[in-house]
């Protein structure tokens, strides 16, 4: 067993430790009334958080696509207009042809013509995997689409859910908090700051207990009986040596 310094020079000296050993305990019991509250609400907010993260992905990937399909619809309607400037050249070529001197101008307007037409072909080709693109993206947006209303619908009915336990809950919750605070006023920062370090380390929640049976209220191991009288006699802040919570007497639920 050790033992915390309740009192920090010019820190609540109005209050003796007893007073403070009281105002702890007080203040455990409050809250873990608060944390029942919140107990009420079970993974509600954790839901709600994810739904929310989900959607705004779903919603990111959505907008990521719709710029793709942007892009393959800019890249189709430019290989369109290269299609036309080759085909504009091509009838040009073939109008040349009416007026060649000799083999090697036709052979060259000919040559001309061909590499024209092959560029079309490669244009009408990156066209049509263009428009497959599209239209599997667009087939990507529909079904993130249905997912996101889907999604919604339930965040929705989880957020009224939610929302419906903080009004049946809000008055008790800002009652207890007033309270809380009122507890802690009479609790120096340091032995509060002790206080708050170990409840938000124990997974109950539970920071003060009392020690019951001759054992630990937290972690259950037996307290020798030198160490439970001076533990009565709330004379000095006792932690358990097992799971370090705040050892107070059970006589506290006795005097209530």
């Amino acid at each position: 067993m050790t033992s915390i310094a309740a009192v920090k020079p010019g820190e609540s000296m109005d209050y003796t430790t007893e007073e403070k050993i009281k105002a702890l305990y007080e203040l455990q019991k409050i809250d873990s009334k608060i944390d029942e509250i919140n107990k009420i609400k079970g993974e509600l907010p954790l839901e709600v958080q994810d739904l929310e993260d989900e959607i705004a992905g779903l919603e990111t990937r959505i907008a990521n696509i719709m710029s793709d399909i942007d892009e393959l619809t800019r890249n189709t309607k430019t290989k369109k207009e290269e299609i036309e400037k080759a085909k504009s050249l091509i009838a040009k070529y073939e109008e040349q042809e009416n007026n060649v001197r000799n083999n090697r101008e036709y052979e060259s307007l000919a040559k001309a013509i061909e590499l024209q037409k092959l560029d079309i072909e490669l244009f009408e080709k990156r066209i049509k995997e263009y428009n497959n693109d599209v239209k599997i993206k667009k087939k990507l947006v529909e079904e993130a689409k249905s997912v996101v209303e889907g999604r919604i619908v339930d965040l929705k009915s989880k957020q009224e859910e939610l929302e419906g336990i903080d009004r049946e809950t809000a008055k008790i919750v800002e009652d207890l908090t007033k309270e809380s605070e009122l507890a802690a006023e009479k609790i120096d920062s340091r032995l509060l700051t002790a206080y708050r370090r170990i409840r938000g380390n124990a997974r109950n929640g539970l920071a003060v207990v009392t020690v019951k049976r001759d054992a630990c209220g937290g972690c259950y191991n037996r307290i020798p009986p030198q160490r439970q009288f001076d533990i009565r006699m709330s004379k000095k802040i006792i932690v358990c040596e097992y799971c370090g919570r705040i050892l107070v007497s059970d006589l506290l639920d006795s005097e209530e």
